[in-house]
């Protein structure tokens, strides 16, 4: 079997489920609580604080752990949207292909009454810096854009960007779910307010991850109780969660740059298999993207179908991001960088692990094309194309 699909999620580590276990036994206290247990467990909390700040150049007290990236997202763009209607800021300028726990929270505020500019994505899939300076105005209060994309992984110019919003003095929120761990991220070097992360996509349990907020930014609630996490996030800490995420993050970051090496040749590799395939398309820039990201659209044929009989062979991949999985309708991203309903159907993405070696490699793209020939050749549109009542599009 051949797992090619760590954009969704990734398996949990050694060390992280090491760390969970030693805690659901040994430092079970709550971490709100006076006494020995609960002072244990509050140390292994503040320990974890601290190493997760290391890892992105924030300060421990930075550093809210969340329930994983979505809730994270939710919180960093209400907080931003709360404080810019106190001073009578009221627009939000994002992108088009951002992840749904953004584009959604973005459409709550417009119902709101809030103001939202979606900026095009290229063709490339990338943020140009200069249209995001010249879409930002004077009641401006939040630039969100993702640091890389969950479906095609592009990584987009997030310092750039960053350096504008510090420049307009309007606050810079970006998704790093996809990112952290995977390439290098530093807050205070990319001019970054708020980030967004979670823990399975770098090896860490699911239901665990975290917010970075930089001093003196008032986070709005989403959950009220307790006074815990410094009073901005009720509720008693999952501690052997939080502590396996940390364990996972450092691991990861420690392997960076290897791993980044390693999945970059096998990216490539990959690539310039799929692209013997006629009438296929790379989706997103081939250099500026995740080092193990690889989303390719087929013409002819519906990416679900792809999907089955890949897992026939013993590949698991997806058509996009899980979280969109039940739906029908294309990809937004696809749909956001230009591609047509007809072509987006027919996607597919590959998101290559550590763990993925270059015979993995050549049997996914032997596998791939044999499928793509064998969908095609049952196809009425491939027929139409083929006969010439319908055009090429790719």
């Amino acid at each position: 079997m051949i797992y090619a699909d760590n954009a969704a999620t990734t398996k949990m580590s050694e060390a992280a489920i090491h760390t969970m276990v030693s805690l659901l036994n040994e430092t079970w206290g709550n971490p709100s609580s006076l006494y020995e247990h609960g002072q244990k467990a509050k140390e292994v909390l503040e320990k974890a604080r601290e190493e997760v700040a290391a890892a992105i150049g924030a300060e421990p007290r930075e550093i809210v752990f969340t329930s994983g990236g979505s809730e994270a997202d939710n919180q960093a763009i209400l907080s931003a949207a709360a404080l810019g209607k106190k001073n009578g800021k009221i627009h939000i300028i994002s992108s088009a292909f951002e992840h749904h726990a953004v584009l959604h929270t973005l459409n709550k505020l417009e119902k709101e009454g809030y103001e939202v500019t979606l900026l095009d994505v290229h063709e490339n899939g990338l943020i140009v810096p200069e249209e995001v300076e010249e879409a930002i105005r004077e009641d401006t209060c939040l630039v969100t854009i993702m640091t890389a994309n969950n479906e095609i992984g592009t990584i987009q110019p997030i310092r750039e960007i960053g350096a504008i919003c510090r420049k307009k003095n309007v606050l810079f929120h970006t998704d790093a779910v996809q990112a952290i761990a995977h390439i290098p991220v530093n807050v205070a070097d990319d001019h970054i307010d708020m980030l967004s992360a979670s823990a399975h996509k770098f090896h860490g349990p699911k239901g665990v991850g975290f917010l970075s907020a930089r001093k003196g930014i008032r986070l709005t609630n989403l959950i009220e109780g307790g006074a815990q996490e410094r009073g901005r996030r009720a509720g008693t800490e999952n501690v052997p969660g939080i502590a396996a995420m940390t364990a996972a993050l450092k691991e990861t970051c420690g392997k960076m740059a290897e791993n980044a090496e390693h999945l970059t040749k096998l990216r490539n590799m990959l690539i310039e298999g799929l692209k013997e395939i006629p009438h296929s398309a790379l989706n997103g820039d081939a250099e500026r993207r995740l080092p193990g990201n690889v989303n390719f659209c087929f013409e002819g044929i519906e990416g679900e179908s792809l999907l089955l009989l890949l897992d026939d062979r013993g590949i698991q991949a997806s058509s996009g991001s899980a979280c969109t999985s039940g739906s029908l309708d294309p990809s937004h991203v696809l749909l956001a960088i230009g591609r047509v309903h007809d072509v987006a159907h027919g996607s597919l993405r590959l998101s290559l692990g550590e763990d993925t070696t270059e015979e993995d490699v050549r049997y996914m793209i032997r596998s791939v094309k044999e499928v793509v020939e064998y969908l095609r050749g049952f196809s009425p549109i491939w027929r139409d194309l083929m006969s010439g009542k319908k055009e090429f599009i790719l």
